[in-house]
């Protein structure tokens, strides 16, 4: 597990993060109280996955939610993820859904027409929300943002962005991912050493949001500095 360290997507950010120790990042804007709107139900904070292996999509600001009741439709509706991480209800008080899976918003929606409709019987569906993504950055063929579709390595990941350049540092691939409590992990990965001893234990796993950034290496820095006889004399690409 690497330090902990601030969201940055800057170069000279991600270069003192190799050296620079734990760092904090401050909470995002929750209740006080780690409670859903008044409805006893625990928020999650971790924004797009559960603790097992098999990801659910989580309920983010702007997510577009139909809410079906099945035995009372005149309460049948259409609601919008808030800035806030609350959704404006119906004939009923607003209730947090940032964070939450699909059935646990379902669960919080219950609560709070509970004491106006007997035992509601609601299905919810998502209409518009944004797609499982990941980013790749710094000395990539093609830097951007893409759409995590199924189970992708941190390798395959590289791939899919157009591979490494001639400028790439293989060896300090960071892989920024996103912790409990707002605070952020930061992997450095050798990606040279684990391709070249056939080795993928390490070739972790991406999830939704996680983003890698390749730095540039040493000899790219200097070469516009020195003669192309010096590049071949005193540097080999390889090492770096």
């Amino acid at each position: 597990m690497g330090p902990l360290v601030r969201v940055c997507f800057s170069i000279a950010v991600v270069s003192s993060a190799l050296a620079a120790g734990p760092q904090t990042v401050s909470t995002p804007n929750l209740p006080a109280d780690g409670t859903a709107g008044g409805t006893g139900l625990s928020v999650h904070r971790n924004p797009l996955l559960t603790e097992d292996r098999h990801p659910q999509y989580r309920l983010r600001k702007s997510d577009v939610i139909d809410i079906h009741f099945i035995f009372s439709p005149e309460y049948d509706q259409t609601v919008t993820v808030q800035p806030d991480g609350f959704v404006a209800l119906k004939g009923a008080p607003p209730v947090f859904a940032e964070g939450f899976t699909s059935d646990e918003f379902a669960g919080a929606v219950r609560n709070e027409y509970a004491p106006i409709l007997r035992d509601p019987e609601i299905t919810i569906s998502l209409k518009d929300f944004e797609k499982p993504f990941f980013l790749a950055g710094g000395q990539v063929g093609k830097p951007g943002k893409y759409e995590l579709r199924s189970s992708t390595t941190v390798s395959e990941a590289i791939a899919i962005a157009g591979g490494f350049t001639e400028a790439a540092k293989h060896s300090q691939v960071l892989l920024f991912r996103r912790a409990h409590d707002g605070l952020v992990e930061t992997h450095v990965l050798n990606v040279k050493q684990m391709l070249a001893a056939h080795n993928l234990n390490e070739d972790l796993e991406l999830k939704p949001g996680d983003m890698l950034y390749v730095p540039q290496n040493r000899i790219s820095k200097v070469r516009k500095f020195l003669p192309t006889s010096s590049l071949n004399t005193f540097f080999s690409p390889t090492q770096f």
